[in-house]
């Protein structure tokens, strides 16, 4: 009885393991665009629950022309902004992307962005699977 209480166990945290995406994001957004821009920024926490290393190596939207993984970087005493090939994810871990830091940029919107809508965005990693993933609009924090 009790070696058949265990395989239960056992295939009960099995399946709970196998139905968890190994991939995930939370709190993400698309900033509305500055009326007369043609570029935003994305912003969202990537989760890693493999036992593997994972790295992005690129995102896009049907929604937008171009999307590009970008840092802010501190260089010479000037804040900058650079594109980078890729933004690594460490087994068991997350990343965050936020503003200051690392993001998406999101270039030449196909039409007007709405608070609200929902950004499709799909995430290309270098081992070659992807993730589809779902922003919320936002509006531009005031200053």
């Amino acid at each position: 009885m009790r070696l058949l209480i265990s395989a239960l166990m056992l295939f009960a945290l099995h399946t709970v393991a196998a139905s968890t995406p190994a991939l995930s994001v939370d709190h993400g957004q698309v900033r509305q665009p500055m009326p007369g821009r043609t570029v935003t920024a994305g912003y969202f926490s990537l989760h890693n629950a493999s036992a593997d290393a994972v790295q992005l190596v690129s995102a896009s939207s049907p929604l937008f022309a171009r999307v590009e993984l970008h840092q802010h970087s501190h260089k010479d005493g000037m804040m900058r902004m650079e594109q980078v090939g890729r933004i690594d994810i460490a087994a068991h871990s997350s990343v965050t992307l936020e503003p200051g830091g690392l993001h998406l940029m999101l270039f030449e919107p196909a039409a007007g962005l709405s608070i609200g809508q929902s950004v499709p965005v799909l995430l290309q990693f270098a081992n070659g699977q992807q993730l589809e993933i779902l922003l919320p609009v936002v509006a531009m924090p005031k200053r």
